[in-house]
């Protein structure tokens, strides 16, 4: 077993990696960026390396900085968790190169695996069904020209990393020719490598990925497989182990041709190989496709660690360390059905606009016997030059029912400050078709607006706490803050995680709700499990995206949030019209169009790509005109 490992990531699989680390008895090292100095991460760790440079490309791509920290610390090896480095072949031969052991596949095994273009060619060769598609010479004139004969409507793919980043649906030739730059961008920006792949976009697809491990001494296994269908812009918010669409006979197919391709691959540590599965046929039989090699440890891996009782990290250091699997195939047993909700300080009421800034959790969090894995402890910030994963909340039950009604009884106010993606856990749960486990990679998009219409707390919930604050503040009772707010008619404005609003605008309690204060906050509860909590807010402010110009006559269009501008497609002069495309700024691994909200001439350009801006920053400058 290794003495010290550094911790070559940040946030919660930093955290995670940190304590499976601290339980072995190895001396964890963080590599941290100067961001992330104060995290929970550096918090937790046995020492901090820190790094030059806040964005992803200054400290968390640049392996070389890495190398150094884990050779000046007395580190023998190196966990590069998810995303940043952790499918670089060159840094795991460079680390190798250095006396290190790159925790995870060996460089071969991830540069024919880790590219998606090749793995697809892999797997044809061992007669594993692929989607079709190109996946040769990716320049933007050969992408073009191989486009029809992939058919539309087709998927543009970053052939490094995952995560969806870089993948764009294009439903004919000049949309493609538009979105195959901002597709380079953000592949670039998330994986240090731009290139491209086409795959036809298959309808109503299922993504269902198997978990594999495999020791240097010729063993290989399966966890079983994982549910990952529930995905926003191709990110995935909520999965599940097992999948509710998966059969015993389908599962012994999919987890087979998971093992042989990572047999013949030479494939070594954790891997998950991802799949998409069709509707059912005439048959009943299911069709599936192999999609792609994640080498790595994903994100959902604690649906897998739930249902099997296995530490995956644990096995990852392990197997590193040169030891064998602890276990053959027939000892792996599966209990129970496990649930994982990812929040992201995203705010779903603003079309998921990251929120950033300091992270408030209710106290409640885990009491109920969830599990959370976070990256952020009470009072931390959230920077964003990362993604913008806050933590996994996971619930186990015996059946997925048991589950699906505890995944019911995580609070919208899960997060108090930033808004965040909890408040859906509820609306999701309480959904016919989610329950009966009846979706695809398209089902989550489709359904939004009537989840986000559910996701906030009800209106009875919004007037028992209404009527417990009255109670308390006449009581003198322990509801800590203000407590009537403005002037004139009486009004209580109270924040559910979602929206503010005046509480005593929403009628009488509906019945069988209990109000309490704790901890200054407002908690109401049903006999069904169901909690929400509130907190005293003022009043919200018009959300603004352009402000008037100083200079007179004018408008500002202004950075949604702190970031990066990754591109400008207007200039001086320029006549624009609604909607068109002012400035892109990235920010959280995303990129975020800035839109002009009325026609007009552009009179300056106040920005230029690489430049980093505040939120609320002039960007571009213009002169309103008739459309």
């Amino acid at each position: 077993m290794f003495a010290a490992v550094l911790v070559a990531n940040r946030g919660e699989i930093a955290v995670r990696i940190i304590r499976t680390l601290r339980r072995l008895g190895v001396r964890a090292v963080l590599a941290a960026s100067p961001a992330d100095r104060l995290s929970l991460a550096a918090r937790e760790a046995d020492a901090v390396a820190l790094l030059r440079g806040s964005s992803a490309a200054e400290s968390y791509l640049d392996g070389e900085q890495l190398i150094a920290a884990a050779r000046a610390h007395g580190c023998e090896a190196v966990h590069p968790g998810y995303g940043f480095l952790a499918e670089s072949a060159a840094f795991a031969r460079a680390c190798a190169a250095a006396g290190l052991v790159f925790i995870g596949p060996p460089p071969g095994a991830m540069e024919l695996l880790g590219d998606k273009a090749r793995a697809r060619q892999f797997a044809q060769g061992l007669g594993i069904p692929v989607v079709p598609g190109y996946d040769g010479p990716d320049d933007d004139e050969q992408l073009l020209g191989a486009a029809p004969e992939v058919g539309f409507p087709l998927l543009v793919k970053a052939r490094a990393g995952g995560g969806g980043r870089g993948m764009r649906a294009a439903a004919s030739l000049a949309e493609l020719r538009a979105l195959i730059p901002g597709a380079r961008r953000e592949a670039e920006a998330a994986f240090g490598d731009g290139s491209l792949l086409l795959e036809r976009l298959v309808e109503r697809p299922r993504h269902i990925e198997v978990q594999v491990l495999a020791d240097g001494h010729g063993a290989a296994v399966h966890l079983g497989e994982r549910e990952c269908s529930l995905q926003r812009r191709r990110q995935k918010l909520v999965e599940e182990a097992p999948s509710p669409a998966v059969d015993a006979a389908l599962r012994a197919e999919l987890t087979a041709a998971a093992v042989r391709l990572a047999q013949a691959a030479g494939y070594v540590n954790a891997g998950t190989v991802e799949f998409l599965v069709g509707e059912p046929g005439a048959s009943g039989r299911r069709p599936w496709y192999f999609l792609e090699v994640n080498p790595r440890l994903q994100v959902e891996h604690p649906v897998t660690e739930v249902v099997t009782g296995l530490d995956l990290v644990e096995l990852q250091v392990r197997i590193a360390a040169a030891e064998r699997l602890p276990f053959g195939q027939d000892e792996v047993r599966f209990a129970g059905h496990a649930i994982e909700f990812r929040v992201n300080a995203e705010d779903p009421a603003a079309d998921f606009q990251p929120t950033g800034g300091e992270v408030r959790w209710w106290p409640g969090a885990g009491a109920a016997g969830w599990r959370v894995d976070a990256g952020y402890g009470d009072g931390d910030r959230v920077p964003g030059f990362y993604d913008s994963l806050l933590a996994k909340v996971v619930v186990r039950g015996r059946t997925r029912e048991e589950a699906v009604s505890l995944l019911r009884g995580i609070p919208p106010g899960l997060v108090e400050t930033p808004r965040t993606t909890a408040p859906l856990a509820q609306a999701l749960a309480d959904d016919p078709e989610f329950i009966r486990g009846e979706v695809h990679t398209g089902w989550l998009e489709e359904r939004l607006p009537a989840l986000l219409e559910r996701s906030g707390a009800p209106a009875g919930a919004w007037a028992a706490a209404a009527a417990a604050a009255a109670q308390l503040a006449a009581g003198a009772g322990a509801f800590a803050g203000p407590a009537w707010i403005g002037a004139g008619t009486p009004a209580l404005w109270l924040d559910d995680g979602r929206r503010t609003a005046d509480a005593l605008a929403f009628g009488e309690p509906a019945p069988g709700l209990r109000a309490r204060a704790e901890a200054g906050r407002l908690v109401v509860e049903d006999g069904s499990g169901r909690c929400w909590t509130f907190r005293t807010a003022l009043p919200p402010a018009p959300r603004r995206r352009a402000a008037a110009d100083e200079g007179g006559g004018g408008a500002a269009a202004l950075a949604p949030l702190a970031g990066t501008v990754a591109a400008v497609p207007v200039s001086a002069g320029q006549t624009v019209q609604p909607g068109d495309v002012l400035c892109v700024v990235h920010a959280m691994k995303m990129e975020h169009p800035v839109r002009a909200d009325a026609a007009g001439v552009v009179t300056e350009v106040c920005v230029a790509p690489g430049a980093a801006v505040a939120a609320g920053e002039v960007l571009v400058r213009l002169e309103p005109r008739a459309g």
